[in-house]
């Protein structure tokens, strides 16, 4: 890939935005006009190769955390993977050239960047990144921060460890996917259990389930087996609660919650992928990528309307980014 010098990087980019809040496919333009981000000192700017959308991308352009957010205009998009082609002066570990993946947004919900990767440029804290396994593409690459952070935060938070048993919730979707895999192929757990429509059985079971429950058939709740821990990535803790042990854990990442269950909102952190780098790199740890995707750039606000579906496995990805 051609590495632009700083000294050829444009004023101006093509970037997806929203001056107001609504439905995605009302305010979402396309714009080839917009203000390249400015490198703050413990910042580098990224020229995008890729990036992928999650439902919090949807959420926040609904408006649902306004009080919270960046002042519009907004480019969404949290997921990026893509070549570092400047750094700030306090940046300490990544130079230019280097080919590195993250989340941008350090809180989720909590003033989210105004710039974000659906852009060809995006500026982000050195600390959120890592450098990109090198067995991975670009588009698998920028599949995975956000999911994998959340799947990992939530095992954590459970204090779930080897020989534990879990059921996740929704195993299908993006943040799912990684869920079984670390709770099985990382932290070592005993049995996983996973919840999906009965076209997607196969797929838990390839990541790693030795349990694929099929929601349109069975109640898990009904199931004799009770969980260590259950993992809800759907919005369905009111269930959640009657499956896990007496002195067991629900974690959920999508609300209401029902006690005792708890929720969190990520914190990003780069020191997380550096940790399962290993992982990702002898394939013990597998991006999941629809197979609708990747949607090129150009078609961006089309594969926020399949995300909608909530039928995507896995992630949605943009892919290329000019």
């Amino acid at each position: 890939m051609e590495i632009p010098s700083s000294t050829s990087i444009p004023s101006k980019m093509k970037a997806w935005v929203y001056g107001e809040y609504g439905n995605v496919s009302n305010v979402l333009k396309f714009d080839s006009n917009v203000t390249v981000p400015q490198v703050k000192e413990d910042q580098v700017l990224i020229k995008v190769v890729a990036a992928s959308i999650n439902p919090v991308d949807a959420k926040r352009m609904l408006g649902m955390f306004k009080a919270s957010d960046s002042p519009l205009p907004t480019v969404p998009g949290y997921d990026v993977a893509g070549v570092v082609v400047k750094v700030g002066s306090q940046v300490k570990r990544l130079k230019v050239g280097d080919e590195v993946y993250g989340d941008i947004n350090e809180k989720a919900l909590d003033h989210p960047k105004r710039f974000g990767t659906l852009a060809e440029y995006t500026a982000v804290e050195e600390n959120l990144l890592a450098l990109k396994p090198k067995n991975l593409s670009f588009a698998e690459a920028a599949s995975l921060p956000l999911v994998i952070e959340t799947a990992h935060e939530g095992l954590e938070r459970t204090g779930f460890s080897a020989g534990k048993s879990i059921l996740v919730l929704g195993g299908a979707g993006g943040v799912g996917t990684q869920i079984i895999q670390l709770a099985k192929h990382v932290f070592g757990a005993s049995t996983v259990a996973a919840t999906s429509s009965t076209s997607k059985l196969e797929l838990l079971k390839s990541l790693g389930a030795d349990l694929a429950i099929d929601y349109t058939k069975e109640n898990f709740e009904d199931l004799p087996e009770k969980f260590d821990v259950v993992y809800d990535a759907v919005g369905q803790c009111d269930r959640a609660v009657k499956a896990v042990k007496e002195d067991g854990s629900v974690v959920t990442i999508v609300g209401p919650i029902t006690p005792p269950a708890l929720i969190f909102v990520l914190t990003s952190n780069g020191s997380v992928l550096d940790k399962l780098k290993p992982y990702l790199e002898i394939g013990k740890v597998k991006p999941v990528l629809d197979p609708k995707g990747p949607f090129p750039f150009s078609q961006t606000a089309d594969a926020f309307s399949y995300l909608e579906t909530s039928r995507a496995v896995g992630k949605v990805v943009i892919y290329p980014i000019p």
